[in-house]
C-alpha cells in the first residue's frame, strides 16, 4: 500500500457507509452512526460499535448523513476520517475518494459534500452521480443509447432515474423511502394493538418479518392508555403489508419521470422495466406491488445494499470511466 493510500469509494447511505478498496472489494460495511456521550458530548463511538449501544444509559445515537449528504458537517467529517483510517489501518491514509452525489443536487451540495471528503483528510475528490453508480453497480449498460430505470429505496428517500447514454435523463426523489415503511409498521401496531412502538422496535420488526415469511412477529412499546411496557405479537404477513402501502408514493414518483422522457426512452422502459437497489429492494412483495402499480417488468438486482458501492467501485478500478461517463 502506498504512503498516500490505496483508491477508495465510499458510499455515504443514510443508514450504512459501504467503502470500495481498489483491488479488494467492499472492505467496510458499517452503520453511518455516531454514538456520543450524553453529557459531555464527546464521541465515543463510531458505526457498528454506536449502534449497538445505542440503549445505553451514557450515550446517544446520532445519523449524520440524510439523502447521501451530511448533515451534520463536525461528526460526519469525523465519521468519514475514523473509517478511512480503519480502512488502511494507519493514521493518515490521504486516499484518493470516489463518491457519489445526489442525481439533482445543488453547487451548495456539491461543495458540502467535497468538504467532507477533504476534511477527513482524502488528497483528491470524484464525484459520480448517484444513479449512475447504482445502474454501474447492478449491472446496467449505462453507457448505451437504450433508456434504464434505477429505483434506490434507502433509509431516508427512494430515488428513482431513468438513464441514457451515460447519463440522467429525469430523475425525481421520494421522501421517507425505508423510514416510511419503519412508520407504517409502528402505525400498525398503534391502530390494532394500542402500542406505542419507537422507530428502532419498528425497524426491528419490519426486518424480521422480512426473514419469516410466516408466523408472527412480536413488537414492544407502551401502552397508549395506561404507558406501562408491554409487547404484541403481530402476523408477519401484515407486517409486510403495512410495510408495502408507500410503494403508492414511488408509482407515482416512477410515473412522474417516465413522463419527462423521450417517448422512445418511454417505450424502453415499458420493455425492460425497472432494476431495485437499495436495502429497501429486498421488502417481500415490493416487486410485486410495483410490477402492478406501472404495468412494466421490475426486477431486482443481485446485490441491492451494495449497488452504489459496486458502481462507484468499478469507477475505481477504471477511473477512465469517470471521463467517459462526462463525454457522454
Amino acid at each position: 500500500m502506498s504512503l498516500l493510500g490505496r483508491d477508495l469509494a465510499i458510499d455515504l447511505g443514510a443508514a450504512g457507509t459501504r467503502i470500495y478498496a481498489k483491488g479488494r472489494g467492499i472492505v467496510l460495511d458499517e452503520p453511518s452512526a455516531v454514538l456520543r456521550d450524553r453529557e459531555t458530548g464527546k464521541v465515543v463511538g463510531y458505526g457498528t460499535e454506536a449502534v449497538n449501544d445505542v440503549d445505553g444509559a451514557d450515550g446517544e445515537t446520532y445519523w449524520p448523513i440524510s439523502d447521501g449528504l451530511p448533515q451534520d458537517g463536525e461528526l460526519a467529517r469525523r465519521m468519514i476520517r475514523h473509517f478511512l483510517r480503519k480502512v488502511h489501518r494507519h493514521p493518515f491514509p490521504r486516499p484518493r475518494l470516489v463518491m457519489a452525489v445526489p442525481d439533482e443536487f445543488t453547487p451548495i451540495e456539491r461543495v458540502a459534500l467535497r468538504d467532507a471528503g477533504f476534511e477527513a483528510e482524502a488528497r483528491g475528490i470524484l464525484l459520480v452521480k448517484h444513479a449512475i453508480a447504482a445502474a454501474l453497480g447492478a449491472g446496467l449498460p449505462v453507457r448505451d443509447g437504450a433508456g434504464h430505470m434505477v429505483v434506490d429505496i434507502g433509509r431516508d428517500a427512494a430515488r428513482v432515474a431513468v438513464l441514457s447514454c451515460g447519463s440522467v435523463v429525469a430523475a425525481a426523489t421520494v421522501r421517507g423511502g425505508g423510514n416510511a415503511v419503519t412508520r407504517a409498521v409502528a402505525r400498525l401496531a398503534e391502530d390494532e394493538h394500542g402500542l406505542l412502538a419507537d422507530e428502532r422496535e419498528a425497524e426491528s420488526a419490519k426486518l424480521r418479518a422480512t426473514r419469516e415469511p410466516t408466523g408472527n412477529v412480536l413488537i414492544r412499546g407502551r401502552d397508549a392508555g395506561t404507558g406501562e411496557q408491554r409487547a404484541v405479537a403481530l402476523p408477519a404477513a401484515r407486517v409486510r403489508e403495512a410495510a408495502v402501502q408507500p410503494v403508492e408514493h414511488i408509482v407515482r414518483a416512477a410515473e412522474y419521470t417516465m413522463e419527462r422522457c423521450p417517448p422512445e426512452l418511454t417505450a424502453d422502459l415499458g420493455e425492460r422495466g425497472m432494476v431495485l437497489v437499495g436495502g429497501g429492494a429486498l421488502l417481500p412483495g415490493l416487486r410485486r406491488r410495483l410490477q402492478e402499480g406501472l404495468s412494466m417488468p421490475v426486477r431486482r438486482a443481485e446485490r441491492p445494499s451494495d449497488s452504489v458501492a459496486l458502481g462507484l467501485g468499478r469507477c475505481v478500478e477504471d477511473l477512465g470511466l469517470i471521463a467517459k461517463l462526462r463525454r457522454r
